[in-house]
């Protein structure tokens, strides 16, 4: 069977870091597009789409933001698989019909995340660790959407019959999770703590998470 062919629509300022991640854990054909520098695709052929993380936040008035939410909405409406990571998982939200809102705080670092036995999450306990990154959450899902997973910061994921959204990260590896850290705009204390809990032993408890990429592209985009 053909590896699937994904358009991955890159929202990093600088977009090696994700590239690097999603090279690797995507088994699929990436055919790539910094959107966050104003690059969208025309006409790819595709069988689905990832929406990466992002330093900008889904409502900022920004040319390419607004850009990029028609063309998921377009792409979703012509029955192309989609999932969202992060910034992508709140991006896919409003594209559908969703609500983004500040939520006032900081998630950040390894989290205990609960699903409720969707099969994107085949393969992981009912309650699994993955690193979390985020000020932002959907507040209201797309009409039709189902929450699949959450914890006490809210949605952690969501999906409707084409497309899916996660709010943490399953990309990550360590060097991704300790630059992030150390850029956050967070008390030093709060900062400190967060990359003292960045160990190989957090890492490895993380490393199933990214078994929805897997299984997205199994149940989504087979």
């Amino acid at each position: 069977m053909p590896r699937a062919r994904l358009a991955l629509l890159n929202a990093a300022r600088d977009p090696e870091q994700p590239r690097r991640n999603f090279r690797r854990e995507l088994a699929a054909d990436l055919v790539e597009f910094h959107v966050g520098g104003g690059e969208l695709p025309e006409d790819p052929a595709v069988d689905g789409v990832v929406v990466t993380g992002s330093q900008a936040s889904v409502y900022w008035d920004e040319p390419w933001i607004d850009e990029t939410v028609d063309w998921v909405r377009e792409a979703v409406d012509r029955g192309l698989p989609t999932l969202g990571v992060c910034f992508g998982h709140q991006l896919v939200a409003r594209a559908l019909g969703g609500e983004v809102s500040d939520m006032g705080e900081y998630e950040l670092g390894y989290r205990e995340i609960r699903h409720d036995g969707d099969p994107l999450f085949d393969g992981l306990d009912e309650r699994f660790t993955a690193f979390t990154t985020h000020s932002d959450t959907v507040e209201s899902l797309p009409p039709g959407a189902s929450v699949v997973a959450e914890n006490d910061f809210g949605v952690q994921a969501f999906r409707t019959d084409l497309a899916v959204g996660v709010q943490f990260h399953p990309e990550y590896d360590r060097s991704t999770a300790e630059r992030v850290t150390k850029r956050k705009d967070l008390p030093q204390e709060r900062i400190d703590a967060v990359l003292a809990d960045i160990t190989d032993e957090s890492v490895a408890r993380a490393a199933p998470a990214a078994v929805v990429f897997e299984n997205f592209l199994g149940e989504f985009v087979r």
